[in-house]
């Protein structure tokens, strides 16, 4: 795998991943479980996340 494979891979996968996550984190709003621990692990991921992409569209990566 060539490097530009590798980053196209993995901000697939980030993009894929945190949206997964933040629709969990809807379902456990819905659900009142704000305060679990599943809850608190997606919401750092999700800002994890956000934090990365936005790196990326500083960098013109990613539109």
């Amino acid at each position: 795998m060539d490097r530009l494979e590798a980053f196209e891979k993995m901000l697939s996968d980030i993009q894929k991943q945190a949206e997964y996550e933040t629709e969990q984190i809807k379902q456990l709003k819905a659900a009142g479980k704000e305060k679990s621990a599943t809850y608190r692990q997606f919401l750092g991921n999700r800002m994890l996340y956000k934090m990365m992409l936005e790196k990326y569209k500083e960098y013109g990566l990613i539109v």
